[in-house]
């Protein structure tokens, strides 16, 4: 892919400014992202905001850097706001673009700029395609943003724990740091939540019983009336075309999902229903349990996709795929005074992944919570690992696969334009772990975006 005609145009423009067009690093095992190892070169990344006159704005930043929009204010006098990641897709993709590129005022927008970017000897501007970038010199960058504005606004993401004993010391900190909030110091009083739900409790016995059949799978989840509605429902999708009316669980087991499927559908139903979600607006509950819907449909996929000597357990990576935003609600349950403050951080930051702007905001992420609630509850190891690790395409542990499943199906959402994250590439060397051929995950996730409206309608049906 050649760099676009209308960037080209824009960089032309540019009389005084002297640049050449570069190939992003190839992704392999030694290198899972295109940012340079030299603190001397940065790789720019551009995100578009809005202002308090809901004005576009694009923001140029490093790479893997949050946007603190208190510092923005400070700086400017402005408050800004994220967009919704729909909306930037639209623009870029009328564009013709993978991403917005990190040109200055790329259609004609007030541009401003993070300091740290003007002491880099080199910067690597995203073109806005997948394949190339601008390099400038510091002279020649200088110049190209001299109209803009400049200020210090973005830091570095933190990184990935890697251990649950660092969630847990990474927990504490985080209360300690909101004690002057009034949120209370000790972490068994601060975690106020329910314990693991009766119905889970007994799905999770159920699975480890050998002996365990349909008939027992049935009427743990008959007894939960609403969970056997949402089991029926789902099973009774036009996405799973099933022949004639599903009238049972027992019919949605033997017919259409199959034993396994059920069990780990049931149990992620059955955790999705045990926080209050009072911190939550409906827009937020919508688009949770759309996330959950389309993430395990992709999973499901993949999985399928994967030859079977290399396949992992389907169960498992179906429920890691349905539990993978559980962090989300979790915060929200703990932290609800903040949440919209985290919510706010979140939309600013569609370049980041969402751990690290948890991170940033409230010093932990919701998958470290996540993980280590599930861990707490005695869930299985393979969906604690998953979750925790989820946001880390590096991971290389125990139960590594389920954790890329999860990254790879959200990331290929993303990138034909679902959920709150924006496009980016998927480091090569990821598939080749899973044994995923890339253009066959690319054919499961645009069949699975062809089946829209009916995921649609079973995470309606959810949300109930």
């Amino acid at each position: 892919m050649t760099v676009s005609a209308t960037i080209l145009e824009l960089l032309q423009k540019s009389e005084n400014v002297s640049y050449t067009i570069t190939d992003k690093p190839a992704n392999n095992k030694e290198q899972l992202t295109v940012v340079p190892k030299s603190d001397a070169s940065c790789l720019v990344k551009a995100v578009i905001l809005k202002d308090n006159q809901n004005k576009p704005v694009q923001v140029l930043v490093p790479e893997n850097s949050i946007i603190d929009l208190d510092a923005m204010f400070r700086h400017f006098g402005r408050q800004f706001e994220g967009i919704r990641s729909s909306h930037v897709w639209q623009l870029i993709k009328a564009k013709d673009l993978q991403s917005v590129p990190a040109i200055p005022e790329w259609q004609s927008l007030p541009t401003f700029i993070d300091d740290s970017l003007l002491k880099k000897d080199t910067l690597l501007l995203d073109s806005g395609d997948s394949e190339n970038l601008v390099q400038l010199n510091n002279e020649n960058f200088k110049e190209m943003v001299k109209t803009c504005q400049v200020g210090s606004f973005a830091n570095p993401a933190p990184a990935n724990s890697e251990t649950r004993e660092q969630d847990e010391a990474q927990i504490l900190d985080s209360v300690k740091r909101f004690t002057e909030r009034r949120i209370r110091q000790r972490l068994d009083e601060t975690l106020e939540l329910p314990p693991l739900p009766e119905t889970a409790q007994r799905i999770i016995k159920l699975r480890a019983d050998p002996n365990a059949d349909i008939n027992d799978l049935t009427n743990i989840v008959e007894i939960d009336p609403s969970l056997a509605a949402q089991v029926v429902s789902w099973a009774a999708s036009p996405y799973y075309s099933a022949p004639g009316k599903i009238k049972s669980v027992h019919d949605a087991i033997v017919r259409v999902l199959g034993f396994d499927m059920v069990l780990n559908l049931a149990l992620g139903l059955a955790l999705g229903k045990t926080l209050s979600m009072k911190a939550l607006s409906k827009q937020n509950i919508d688009d949770y349990w759309r996330n959950a819907v389309y993430t395990a449909a992709a999973v499901e996929g993949l999985v399928t996709s994967i030859s079977r000597e290399h396949r992992p357990g389907f169960g498992m990576a179906y429920l890691s795929g349905l539990l993978n935003n559980f962090g989300y609600l979790v915060l929200a349950e703990i932290f609800p005074p903040y949440f919209q403050l985290l919510s706010r951080a979140r939309s600013a930051n569609p370049h980041v992944n969402a751990a690290s702007v948890e991170a940033y905001t409230l010093g932990v992420s919701g998958n470290q919570i996540a993980a280590w609630l599930l861990d707490n509850w005695s869930m299985p190891e393979e969906v604690v690992v998953a979750l925790h690790q989820q946001s880390n395409p590096a991971y290389a542990g125990e139960h590594a696969t389920y954790a890329k499943l999860n990254y790879v199906a959200k990331q290929m959402l993303a990138n034909r334009g679902f959920g709150d994250t924006l496009p980016a590439d998927i480091p090569a060397e990821v598939f080749d772990t899973l044994h995923l051929d890339r253009e066959m995950a690319i054919a499961t996730i645009e069949n699975i975006l062809e089946s829209g409206s009916d995921l649609d309608a079973i995470a309606e049906k959810m949300r109930g």
